[in-house]
């Protein structure tokens, strides 16, 4: 556990220098310990040595760790646990009870699916738009042209809090490649803000390999597994 969190904590430093560089307050970015694939007791520890955020990818995985962290003594009261994978629609039923925030919509669908769960529930789920900024065919997500009209369709469902953008950037050491991705969302946030006459704040781009370019191109939310976990051991 000791070993887990100074990682968390290197990380947390790794954040603050990047946030520096662009004259950003390195506490309005969060963390998000990507869990998937980690088991219960590692999760458990994790919570318990004071970890506020995790992220699962993996709609069964997630409803079954959940259910197992209920008996574990973990600390789950003050935690969120957000759905970073993608989502089939009839997976939805076992992420929308426990997950405050899916990043992952990228459907009308999937978020009418994820919005009639909500309102089952009793509660109101914070989504993401999942932006395709690479162009790559094997990822999901829409594409950036049709950021604005995506919006105005989810800002319509009772039972989902639009509050941002997400995207995965590409695995390239080409530095050019990734910041100009990360660019792009930054870009479709403001855009659908204008456009909208919305207040969005929130996103969710950069992981273990690239956060810090995501930082320096206003990421608020970081996706971290392998940095604080270490390789997953499927």
């Amino acid at each position: 556990m000791n070993n887990l969190y100074q990682n968390y904590l290197n990380i947390l430093n790794k954040i603050e220098n990047a946030a520096k560089k662009t004259k950003r307050n390195p506490d309005d970015i969060k963390i998000l310990a990507v869990s998937k694939a980690q088991n219960i007791e590692v999760l458990t520890d994790a919570i318990n040595a004071g970890i506020p955020i995790f992220a699962e990818s993996y709609a069964q995985e997630f409803r079954d760790k959940y259910n197992l962290l209920i008996n574990s003594n973990a600390e789950l009261k003050r935690c969120e646990f957000h759905f970073i994978g993608h989502l089939q629609t009839n997976k939805v039923k076992y992420v929308v009870p426990n997950a405050t925030t899916i990043h992952t919509i990228d459907t009308i669908k999937l978020a009418n699916e994820v919005n009639k769960y909500s309102e089952k529930f009793a509660k109101k789920t914070n989504v993401f738009i999942q932006i395709n900024t690479s162009a790559e065919e094997n990822k999901s997500g829409i594409n950036p042209e049709q950021c604005v009209n995506f919006s105005q369709k989810l800002l319509h469902l009772k039972n989902i809090n639009l509050i941002g953008l997400m995207t995965i950037g590409t695995f390239s050491n080409d530095e050019k490649i990734i910041r100009q991705e990360f660019v792009t969302l930054f870009e479709c946030l403001k855009e659908i803000n204008n456009i909208n006459g919305t207040n969005l704040k929130e996103l969710s781009m950069g992981m273990s390999h690239d956060f810090e370019i995501a930082i320096e191109e206003g990421a608020t939310m970081v996706r971290i597994g392998t940095a604080i976990f270490g390789e997953r051991n499927y």
